[in-house]
């Protein structure tokens, strides 16, 4: 029935905003309520869920975050808290990626998602997420020098999956071209820090 509020957000709660639409205040539950700020104009892309038990409002800062939102509801067993609380541990770009990589250990520690759950969110999902993964490839594009390529496939050969990977290469991307052994050196920095 919603698109979207435009409105002052005047209250942030752990799991909510309320945004004031002239005059009248929405409580709009949200993966990232402290994304905004109170007092703050914003436009909230919103979904409205009327079950037995009352009528919620789930929001959005984007409207592909909104879009990710209802694939994940589309999934048996995945309801709109579930969803929220996968929603709120990673951000948009990164989840799909997981889920088109087939990525079911990953999806597992997501509050709530047991590996049942997780290779049924792969099965109904994956090939259907493609417009939510543009983002995460901007470093793929990038123009990668032979010896960070070298670098990259030795990392993956030593048994990291291809969403860690593909998560650090913006950082080796941006240092200074070196050699195939001191990129490893520091993929692997990187990746014992997260």
């Amino acid at each position: 029935m919603y698109e979207y509020f435009q409105g002052v957000i005047v209250t942030i709660k752990p799991d909510f905003v309320v945004v004031d639409v002239n005059g009248i205040g929405y409580k709009v539950f949200s993966p990232t309520p402290y994304a905004y700020q109170e007092g703050q104009k914003a436009r909230v892309f919103i979904e409205q869920i009327v079950r037995d038990t009352g009528i919620t409002l789930y929001g959005f800062q984007t409207e592909d975050d909104k879009g990710l939102f209802l694939k994940l509801l589309s999934v048996s067993g995945i309801g709109p808290k579930s969803a929220l609380a996968i929603m709120a541990a990673e951000d948009s770009d990164s989840l799909a990626e997981a889920i088109e990589q087939g990525e079911v250990k990953y999806l597992t520690r997501f509050p709530g998602v047991g590996k049942k759950t997780a290779s049924q969110i792969v099965l109904d999902l994956k090939g259907k997420l493609g417009s939510f993964v543009k983002n995460a490839n901007k470093a793929a594009s990038a123009e990668v020098s032979p010896e960070l390529n070298d670098a990259l496939l030795a990392l993956l050969a030593l048994g990291y999956t291809k969403k860690e990977v593909d998560r650090i290469t913006p950082a080796l991307i941006a240092e200074e071209k070196t050699t195939a052994d001191q990129y490893i050196k520091k993929g692997l920095a990187l990746l014992l820090k997260k």
